[in-house]
């Protein structure tokens, strides 16, 4: 699976979530819709990535708050 495709795909719920007022249900939507429609092989190649490269992930900063701040809900089994 190629990293950059998956940033990008990340990066465009990213900017649907954006124009949402609430920061907290943006950050909850992205979170969300990564757990709902990605792959479990999606989500972790796109973790580690954003845990390698940090700030210079490519990630939008909403999509890297996201992932930071809603990183257990991303990899839960449930």
């Amino acid at each position: 699976m190629d990293i950059d495709n998956l940033v990008q795909m990340a990066n465009r719920i990213g900017e649907f979530f954006e124009s949402m007022p609430d920061q907290e249900e943006a950050l909850d939507g992205i979170a969300t819709h990564l757990k709902r429609y990605w792959e479990p092989r999606m989500r972790t190649l796109l973790l580690e990535h954003a845990d390698r490269a940090g700030d210079s992930s490519g990630l939008s900063p909403l999509v890297a708050q996201a992932i930071h701040t809603r990183r257990a809900s991303i990899v839960s089994a449930s």
